[in-house]
């Protein structure tokens, strides 16, 4: 039996014994994996989400195309009727924080930041980067859960949406601690994010009577309340001239 041919015997057992479980990972030969599954939904939430068989089928097809162009995501290193196998890539960024000393942060939103730029250096957009969308291991930034179902939007206005979200993250899981998430953006804008990070300046000069409006809510609202008020500041504070 080749290696392949092992692995794809363990992967198996793994999806017998697991049969019906969304996400699961696994070891193999000292390695870490996940058994990504199709959803099984039932009553109405079959009308209100896409068919999962066909969502599954859409993001092998995104990882796969994605990894072919150099983009930093998962490897689908297996995958067959309704289930994929991805390598393991680390623990997501909020996770981190939550286990990690305040004094490590700035490094690896550093990494998570110079990473979404050269993903949008590379003409792509993730949809939803959110520090729980992204993953961190030494050093290495990988994006998961790409959103595909924004491909009506232009490229820049994806972009632009993917700043956003990844700016008001920051402030939902660290809060109003603007020197860590400033420098965080700082290294976006000068890994080749400026033009994307002046669109969205630009973008949100039409939306700052929010800036007023959750001004009251900024520290007592809801955790994605209050960071819509810090973002809005984000980009009323900081000049418009490149850095």
């Amino acid at each position: 039996m080749t290696e392949k041919d092992g692995f794809q015997q363990h992967v198996a057992n793994v999806y017998r014994e697991h049969r019906g479980q969304r996400v699961v990972s696994f070891e193999y030969q000292g390695k870490r994996y996940w058994l990504k599954q199709v959803e099984h939904l039932a009553g109405a939430m079959r009308l209100l989400k896409q068919n999962s068989a066909a969502a599954l089928h859409k993001e092998i097809g995104v990882l796969n195309t994605l990894s072919h162009l150099g983009a930093p995501v998962p490897a689908v290193v297996d995958f067959g009727d309704g289930y994929m196998v991805v390598e393991d890539v680390g623990y997501t960024i909020n996770n981190i924080l939550n286990h990690t000393s305040q004094t490590l942060w700035q490094p690896i939103l550093n990494d998570a930041s110079i990473a979404l730029a050269k993903l949008h250096c590379m003409l792509l957009a993730h949809g939803r980067p959110a520090l729980r969308d992204i993953s961190w291991q030494e050093g290495e930034v990988r994006f998961i859960d790409f959103e595909a179902n924004q491909q009506h939007m232009s490229i820049i206005s994806q972009q632009v949406r993917d700043l956003l979200v990844f700016i008001h993250s920051l402030y939902r899981y660290i809060g109003p601690n603007n020197r860590v998430i400033n420098q965080a953006i700082a290294c976006y804008r000068l890994a080749g994010g400026e033009a994307i990070w002046q669109k969205a300046k630009q973008f949100l000069a039409s939306w700052q009577w929010l800036y007023y409006f959750a001004r009251p809510f900024r520290h007592t609202g809801g955790k994605d309340l209050k960071p819509v008020y810090w973002v809005l500041w984000h980009f009323r504070q900081v000049p418009l001239t490149p850095i």
